[in-house]
């Protein structure tokens, strides 16, 4: 397995098998979201900000960033909204269009290497967007359908996977750069979607040897109780080889899955993240916690060495 890097203007992001589950913020998304899209196409981005800010507060390791919004200008608007988001955060940033335009355009905005979403397997869309990512250096998803629709077949998607990672190695992008995405399919309508989103993910590690990711929340569509099922779709989709997934990292039974499946995956060190995340908080006074901080102060005014 490869380890994909990706970064923003100060900071990387590495997803890779072994490492801790990246987490790619997917609120900042009109669709769906009426008020977002009237607000982004008036160009007022404050909801923008407080998403970016309050992902990012909540786990987020990178965000994704969409501005689909039916006639508007979605290649000023993305690159906008990117330059927006840079400015508040410090994360990398995924670039999520369907317009060959609107990508270039963010690709251009963007600081670091971002990740581009995305590529599906159609020749087409492969031979105009694949240049683009080398010319660029940035990592992308590849999305497993192709000219023939998405099937419900996982072999026959996993086909479309390996010729996506073949064909970006033609173009001479490296595996490190090329992130499956498997395709979740609704559960309540397509009761063997979580088995066959598990069989690609197992080929794609095992296989392909490339870095997965997927959007989660689609596992839950028009069910009740959405986050709970998006939680352990996601510790099951871990355990069979996904490192990366764009989600909610504001909804507590997501975030709380994720940090499991971490700790049984053995990508939490000593379980560091889980103690901290989960720890009951001090009561006032406890001489244990006054002790803690104040040696935790006197490090802190200790001189460094250069």
């Amino acid at each position: 397995m490869v380890d994909t890097i990706l970064s923003s203007k100060t900071k990387e992001v590495v997803i890779g098998a072994g490492r801790p589950f990246v987490i790619i913020g997917e609120r900042i998304n009109p669709t769906g979201r009426k008020l977002l899209a009237a607000e982004m196409a008036a160009g007022n981005y404050e909801r923008v900000r407080s998403d970016a800010i309050t992902q990012v507060e909540a786990g987020a390791h990178m965000l994704d960033v969409n501005a689909g919004i039916p006639l508007a200008d979605e290649p000023a608007i993305l690159a906008e909204a990117i330059q927006l988001v840079q400015s508040v955060v410090d994360v990398p940033i995924s670039i999520d269009s369907s317009i060959v335009e609107a990508l270039e355009r963010g690709l251009a905005a963007v600081q670091g290497k971002p990740l581009l979403n995305s590529i599906t397997g159609e020749d087409e869309r492969l031979e105009r967007l694949l240049p683009l990512v080398k010319k660029y250096g940035c990592a992308f998803i590849g999305i497993s359908n192709d000219e023939t629709g998405i099937s419900e077949d996982p072999d026959v998607r996993f086909a479309v996977a390996k010729k996506i990672v073949e064909r970006a190695m033609d173009h001479g992008i490296p595996k490190a750069d090329v992130l499956i995405d498997p395709l979740v399919m609704p559960i309540g309508a397509m009761a063997s979607a979580g088995r066959s989103v598990f069989r690609i993910l197992n080929r794609c590690r095992d296989e392909l040897g490339v870095n997965t990711c997927c959007g989660a929340s689609n596992v839950s569509f028009g069910l009740p109780n959405r986050p709970a099922l998006n939680g352990v779709f996601l510790a099951m989709a871990i355990s069979n080889g996904l490192t990366s997934a764009i989600t909610n990292p504001i909804e507590h039974e997501i975030k709380q899955a994720i940090q499991a499946a971490d700790v049984f995956m053995g990508h939490d060190e000593n379980c560091l993240t889980w103690i901290q995340a989960n720890r009951p908080p001090a009561a006032p006074g406890d001489p244990a916690a006054a002790s803690a901080e104040a040696r935790r102060e006197r490090r802190e005014r200790r001189p460094r060495r250069e």
